[in-house]
């Protein structure tokens, strides 16, 4: 909306503020900052302390010097992070595919408060996080945190849509509190998706230049400096844009963080080779000459182990074993070769590494020692390239033991990957490649069974490659994805073609694609789960029962008699009870019925919930004999009073040790 201010014309002169700030923001950059003015809005600035100290020769007196990280709103960000939510989450079986049997789960909601309610249920169990957030180019957009509320005021409104059907708004650069609204937005979201990381756990964060610096600032923080695992750099295109402004941008980064260093057992394949392969010392021997065994190659990497004269560990002479199948039998050293040098480590040391078959020897190395060469060992920056084949990504496998072995996909596979699945160009923008999640998701160290969480879930990328990592290897992988139901452009592909939100697209894609992958994997993918529970963060179950004296009325106590709302199913209540409980979302839940009562068994008997009208002894009997470890009615099931008075009786009688709990 056009704003009219006294005196404005649209010839107006150019405001010599603007002016003068942009000429001292391009001298002085560092001096450029957020603020909070005097009506309590955040505004650009320029930090004085700094600019007085860009101009003087000696030290100026300011603030208090210290290293630290922060912005406008930050104790605000830790404050919504905290604060409770009045929410939970309800199934959605039409939406859904297998909801009986499978044991992934897409989640409707805002991120924030979805995080919030899994954050019990889920702590600790994550082994890896993969989020594609907002990067902050000044289009895109940020979830709109009000930190202007009060803590009854966020209560009552979180999650809830603007007068426009808005949950997300613009971040543009002209905003003053461009950096302030990112930060805010995604600081408080890093800390609790820390609390869900198993100790060996592991988080990928895909980012751009735009706040690179800032978002791993943000890792260090929360996670830990020491918890900083590598800042990969991805090829998302093959060749840059005629339309840069500058330099031609190929690149985004994957930061990734672990949440426990003493704890993470690292990433295998080119992620982190220093863990997957093995050192060769390069000599000759005399007797025979032995090289690395074929086939095994990409198993070892050079590395001197001599050092320079006068060095700690000098003039020794070590003898080392020449280790193959045919020289190492049961753990006995057999054959040793005896070399003079400067070494690393020491005899025993060495003779640890040849038993563990962890070191080879090879002749390369110590023929470029006697002509005295030097060899350098270089580090690789960008990814690899996607093959120059014309292969649909999609279409091609990936050699879960060999990460180096095919290229980590681009935007313009990805794109091409949404168009083969729903026939429509440019579904949407910017979607990560389905190889690029398939390295990361092969990439964890140790077991196959584990949870994956994306909460900027978008197109669902992540869910397709679990699904299609799992048919290659025959793990048991399983993803939750969380997306705001944020509204698709009206002029887009996407909503002609009728997908309004950008979950319609991300949940009809997991369908068309687990579809797919479990067709072409035929009789081997028999027990693939393709399938989703869709649940949606709503309001809670549960009546609001406060109210001042003045405001009851007589046909009120009728209403109040019950406590759950009218339109809440029992399947509602169930999935309340699994998160106020901390029973797994994707539990198994079978449906049987006890004296005509329908009643939910969780994970075999660890769970029973009752939730109809008029449970009589013989339901409660009949249940209590099954021993559960839970079980949990609501307090106005019972049918009479007599069964309300016996009911813990009945259960001391047949199950004592059940924990019994009433909505």
């Amino acid at each position: 909306m056009r704003k009219e201010n006294y005196g404005e014309t649209e010839n107006a002169t150019a405001n010599k503020a603007d002016e003068n700030f942009r000429k001292l923001a391009a001298m002085f950059p560092d001096a450029v900052t957020e603020t909070i003015n005097e009506n309590g809005e955040v505004v650009r600035a320029i930090d004085k302390d700094v600019l007085m100290q860009e101009i003087s020769c000696t030290v100026v007196d300011g603030n208090e010097e210290r290293y630290q990280f922060t912005w406008p709103d930050k104790k605000k960000s830790v404050l919504l992070a905290n604060a409770p939510i009045n929410k939970t989450l309800r199934p959605c079986r039409e939406e859904s595919v297998d909801f009986d049997t499978t044991e992934n789960l897409y989640i409707e909601g805002d991120n924030l408060e979805v995080l919030k309610l899994l954050q019990e249920t889920y702590l600790g169990k994550i082994k890896m996080i993969y989020i594609d957030p907002p990067y902050n180019t000044g289009n895109d957009f940020v979830y709109e945190d009000d930190f202007a509320q009060s803590t009854d005021e966020y209560l009552a409104n979180s999650g809830q849509f603007d007068e426009d059907g808005n949950r997300m708004v613009q971040n543009t650069e002209s905003n003053g509190r461009f950096h302030t609204d990112w930060l805010n937005m995604i600081y408080p979201r890093l800390r609790i998706a820390k609390n869900l990381l198993a100790g060996n756990g592991v988080i990928f964060i895909s980012i751009d230049d735009n706040e690179i610096e800032n978002m791993k600032k943000l890792c260090d923080e929360v996670y830990g400096a020491t918890s900083f695992v590598a800042q990969l750099v991805w090829e998302k295109k093959k060749k840059g844009s005629f339309l840069s402004k500058s330099i031609t941008n190929v690149k985004e980064y994957i930061l990734v963080y672990c949440k426990n260093i003493d704890g993470f057992e690292g990433l295998i394949g080119e992620i982190n080779d220093e863990e997957e392969t093995y050192p060769c010392i390069n000599a000759v021997n005399k007797r025979e000459l032995r090289t690395i065994p074929a086939g095994i190659e990409s198993k070892y990497r050079d590395k001197d182990f001599f050092m320079p004269k006068g060095s700690e560990i000098s003039d020794t002479t070590m003898s080392i074993v020449l280790h193959s199948d045919l020289v190492i039998k049961n753990g006995v050293l057999a054959e040793e070769l005896t070399l003079e040098g400067n070494w690393r480590y020491s005899q025993a040391a060495m003779k640890e590494y040849a038993l563990k078959k962890e070191l080879y020897i090879t002749r390369d190395l110590y023929l470029r020692r006697i002509v005295r060469e030097t060899r350098y060992k270089t580090m690789k920056d960008l990814l690899s390239r996607v093959g120059e084949d014309t292969e649909i990504a999609h279409t091609e496998m990936v050699d879960t033991k060999n990460l180096n072995s095919s290229g980590w996909g681009s935007n313009e596979d990805a794109d091409e990957e949404l168009r083969l699945i729903f026939g429509i160009q440019k579904l949407m923008d910017y979607p990560k490649p389905v190889r690029l999640l398939l390295k990361l998701l092969a990439s964890y160290r140790g077991s196959d069974d584990y949870i994956v969480l994306d909460f900027f879930s978008g197109s669902a990328t992540t869910a397709h490659a679990t699904i299609k990592l799992n048919a290659q290897d025959g793990g048991k992988r399983k993803f939750i994805m969380v997306q705001l139901p944020e509204l698709t452009d009206e002029k887009s592909p996407a909503y002609k073609a009728g997908y309004k939100t950008i979950c319609e697209i991300g949940k009809e894609r997991i369908r068309r694609a687990g579809a797919k992958i479990k067709e072409e994997a035929g009789l081997t993918a028999q027990n693939l789960d393709t399938g989703f529970r869709v649940l949606k963060c709503d309001t809670s179950n549960m009546k609001d029962v406060y109210y001042n004296p003045a405001e009851y009325e007589v046909n009120m106590f009728s209403r109040l008699e019950d406590n759950i709302k009218e339109d809440r199913t029992p399947e509602d209540l169930l999935f309340q009870v699994m998160l106020d409980l901390g029973v797994l979302l994707s539990s198994k839940i079978e449906e049987t019925t006890i004296a005509d009562k329908k009643v939910f068994n969780v994970e075999d008997n660890y769970l029973i919930a009752c939730f109809d009208s008029d449970v009589s002894e013989e339901t409660i009997k009949a249940i209590a004999k099954q021993k559960p470890y839970y079980f949990v009615m609501r307090d106005s099931s019972m049918a009479s009073d007599s069964v309300a008075t016996n009911f813990d009786q009945i259960f001391a009688t047949y199950s004592p040790d059940t924990v019994r709990k009433v909505l």
